[in-house]
């Protein structure tokens, strides 16, 4: 908890870079900066009249729908599943390569080199600067197939010569159906480590509904998990049980005290009380969740004033008999002096002993402390 999730991460990747791999291992790569309950907003895309395939709907998502999300401030990925993640598969034929006389990482090396964006500088002309650029990205099927793998004979020889080039999908490692019609393509929104799930949220929302008139006219979009529901629902219940909780603990202090301006006044230390708990949960980060609100205690918090209010009014009942009328301004604030400053010692020490028995509680860290 001491350290910036973005400064760790550089530490890693520093480390990452500097360990060797052999040439056929992939690079590690970090994950997005997100928890596992960092699943705010989920959707599907489906096709209304069957006439986009799922593999069209696959590339829909990963080339409209998804960069378009990414942008959303507080975003941390968009994974896409289900559908066919469309591929260009080279199919070497063995005995072509005999006859040439290559092998299968010729045919790899000729796909890597011919298939890079790279850098030129620049050529400064007249104070002009342009820039250089070598785009050599394919993109078809016929470019892969005039790659030339090497000369033979003198003679070029073309990835067709040696393979078949034809379009395909990546091996599937799961699918997705939904209202039971079959196959469609879900997408699934991170939310950034830290960001307010409900903010985010709602920009996902009004950006995805943006986008929607942009998509061919069979092209359906649903949102079937939205985290702003979630968080609505949490909020409602704490709201009702703070509310229900505090309804009753003044409707115990009116029994109770027998007093309804008695107890009204006991009954102002439960917002003052919730004020300042609010206050400290900000300044320590704690968040304002379900289980950490649910834990406030409405006995404890008027727990000093019941005791302080019930001895005044003993105090003032027990004067109002000796003398037999009722007391003038000045003797109600001697008499309520008097039994303040008798239970007022017992009173500290009695918060004192509960705030000890809490305080090991703040030293938590991690999940633990946020709750």
């Amino acid at each position: 908890d001491d350290i910036r999730i973005i400064d760790a991460r550089q530490y890693i990747t520093e480390r990452l870079s500097a360990v060797e791999l052999p040439d056929d291992v992939g690079r590690p790569e970090l994950g997005p900066i997100a928890t596992g309950l960092g699943e705010i907003f989920h959707y599907v895309i489906r096709s209304e009249t069957g006439e986009h395939s799922i593999e069209e709907l696959r590339t829909i998502h990963d080339w409209v729908i998804k960069p378009e999300l990414r942008k959303v401030p507080g975003v941390a990925e968009v994974n896409s599943w289900g559908g066919l993640e469309r591929q260009y598969h080279v199919v070497v034929k063995p005995e072509a390569l005999i006859k040439f006389g290559f092998t299968l990482e010729d045919v790899l090396e000729a796909l890597q080199r011919n298939n890079a964006n790279v850098g030129g500088g620049q050529i400064v002309t007249s104070g002009e600067a342009r820039v250089v650029r070598g785009l050599a990205r394919v993109s078809t099927i016929d470019e892969i197939e005039n790659i030339v793998v090497a000369s033979s004979d003198g003679t070029p020889v073309h990835i067709r010569d040696v393979a078949d080039v034809e379009i395909g999908s990546e091996i599937r490692r799961g699918a997705v159906s939904a209202y039971g019609e079959g196959e469609v393509v879900l997408g699934l929104a991170f939310m950034l480590m830290g960001e307010n799930s409900r903010v985010v949220t709602e920009e996902l929302r009004e950006r995805l509904e943006s986008l929607t008139p942009s998509l061919p006219s069979d092209i359906v979009v649903d949102v079937v998990y939205d985290r702003t529901l979630l968080v609505e629902q949490v909020i409602k219940t704490v709201e009702h049980n703070l509310v229900i909780g505090a309804v009753l603990v003044i409707v115990v202090l009116l029994i109770i005290l027998g007093n309804i301006r008695a107890g009204l006044l006991v009954a102002v230390a439960i917002p003052i009380s919730m004020l300042f708990a609010v206050q400290g949960m900000y300044e320590f980060a704690i968040a304002a969740s379900l289980l950490s609100l649910g834990a406030i205690d409405f006995g404890i918090l008027v727990d000093g004033s019941v005791v302080m209010t019930e001895a005044n009014l003993r105090s003032l009942k027990e004067r109002q008999r000796e003398l037999g009328r009722k007391l003038s301004p000045s003797e109600r604030l001697e008499s309520i002096a008097k039994s303040s400053a008798r239970v007022v010692r017992p009173i500290v020490f009695g918060m004192g002993i509960i705030t000890l028995v809490f305080a090991p509680v703040l030293t938590l860290e991690g999940i633990e402390g946020k709750m």
